[in-house]
């Protein structure tokens, strides 16, 4: 059964790389995955587990039963974690879509004045850049490409003012506890401090979305010129600007403020986010008391949920119940313990992690990271005698080098290739961008930046 879980998690994944390939969508591949992998675990008895955490458990239950470790221990107690992040993107997917619905992303068109295309590419980055660090970069890359499409008509431009999109998404997602799922699994599971993980890689994500952003920048010359307006483009949602930026400002602020919530509460993000929902319910129903029932309906939030990517959180899911039986079943500790003991060295494990995340899915590689690697505590730290383990151990502490490497190459990696970020494969979609044409054009770049990026927290750090 433990070689049997390794089969099943590595066809699963097989499987979703190859998605588009296939007539099955991943969030079914990511659950059948993660179920079997429960099975294996299951039915494998003690033959199966080599993590301590077995041991330790049968220690101090003596009469317990395999099955009692499995349901009671493992299963109950990652399903927690794995809840607290599938409810905080729940929460922020239907916030966004509060704001999607009532037209606020529309008033941005009405902020941009300039028409140059070198001021347009840096505006739309920087604006992505900030804005995905309070909204996830999925929603912000297809909101940002929207936009893009209604201001500009030449598809060869408009093919790298996407590439950055997605460049700048997932670089301000990384510098950010809540920008995207990676980062918030770490804020969430205690590696990482909100404040903290801003503070330290904030600057290097900037190098790493400026060094591709200021070389593309030297070939744009002239002018955008917008596609032919119709009434086709303008928002079809049936609200006033001055409702529009209520929502707006309402959404932002409130997503901005989850930290503080988190912080002057010692409540798990989740709860942070609920609070924002259920204000911004009640606004939206003020807000719509006195309309037609057409109109009442069209903006309730039972109508704006039917509009939430529901196979998303499936997905997550899936792949984080798989990750958790590998960690269950001693294949992370396995993996970690060979990890410390052949390479030693953090910068190159996750500058490997990073390079990973640029092909495959960065949500199992940080989970499976969180999984091979616990938090060392400050007394754990401070007890060993060996300055050189010493040394070592610190790195793994809560906002220690490795925690915050992790958020930074699994966030910025993936945009190495156009297939290895959600942010990406959106834009492959919205935007018409092919593979090869971003291997050619922009991978090399985002890999300069990805790289002084990794050495400026480097520089930072010593």
């Amino acid at each position: 059964m433990f070689y049997l879980i390794i089969v099943l998690f590595v066809l699963g994944y097989t499987a979703i790389a190859f998605e588009q390939h296939l007539p099955v969508d991943k969030a079914a591949i990511a659950l059948i995955t993660g179920a079997l992998i429960w099975v294996c675990i299951a039915l494998g008895g003690d033959t199966v587990y080599v993590a301590p955490s077995f041991q330790e458990y049968l220690h101090t239950h003596r009469d317990a039963t395999v099955i009692d470790f499995v349901t009671r221990h493992e299963l109950a107690g990652h399903l927690g974690k794995i809840g607290e992040i599938l409810f905080y993107l729940l929460g922020v997917m239907t916030i966004v879509e509060i704001i999607e619905s009532h037209g606020g992303f529309s008033l941005f068109p009405k902020i941009i004045k300039t028409a140059k295309k070198v001021k347009l590419i840096w505006l739309f980055s920087f604006l992505t850049f900030f804005l995905s660090a309070v909204l996830d970069n999925l929603t912000i890359t297809i909101v940002m490409i929207t936009l893009m499409w209604k201001m500009i008509s030449s598809n060869s431009t408009r093919c790298f003012y996407a590439a950055m999109i997605v460049i700048a998404a997932n670089a301000g997602g990384a510098c950010s506890p809540i920008g995207n799922v990676t980062t918030l699994m770490l804020w969430n599971g205690g590696q990482v401090s909100a404040w903290n993980i801003i503070l330290q890689l904030f600057v290097p994500s900037l190098i790493c979305m400026l060094v591709p952003l200021i070389v593309i920048s030297l070939g744009m010359k002239g002018e955008a010129v917008p596609p032919s307006l119709t009434d086709n483009t303008k928002s079809q949602a049936p609200t006033t600007d001055r409702e529009r930026w209520i929502i707006l400002l309402s959404g932002i602020g409130g997503l901005i403020l989850v930290p503080v919530f988190k912080s002057a509460t010692q409540l798990p993000p989740y709860m942070g986010v609920i609070f924002v929902l259920s204000v911004m319910w009640m606004m939206i129903e003020i807000l719509h008391r006195k309309k037609q029932k057409e109109c009442k309906i069209r903006l309730s939030l039972p109508e704006i949920l039917k509009k939430i990517d529901t196979p998303a959180i499936f997905f997550f899911l899936g792949i984080l119940l798989a990750v958790a039986g590998l960690k269950t079943a001693g294949h992370l500790y396995i993996a970690g313990n060979f990890l410390s003991e052949k390479v030693h060295n953090i910068y190159a494990i996750n500058l490997l992690i990073g390079m990973l995340s640029s092909v495959v899915d960065n949500v199992p590689l940080v989970a499976g990271a969180m999984g091979m690697y616990e938090i060392v505590t400050p007394e754990a730290w401070a007890a060993v005698s060996n300055p050189t383990q010493a040394a070592y151990l610190k790195h793994f502490v809560a906002d220690g080098s490795f925690w915050e490497l992790l958020a930074y190459s699994a966030g910025n990696g993936g945009s190495i290739l156009i297939i290895g970020s959600s942010a990406g494969v959106a834009a492959m979609n919205f935007a018409k961008i092919e593979f090869n044409w971003y291997l050619k054009k922009i991978s090399l770049l985002v890999l300069a930046g990805y790289l002084a990026g990794f050495a400026a927290y480097f520089l930072i750090v010593k």
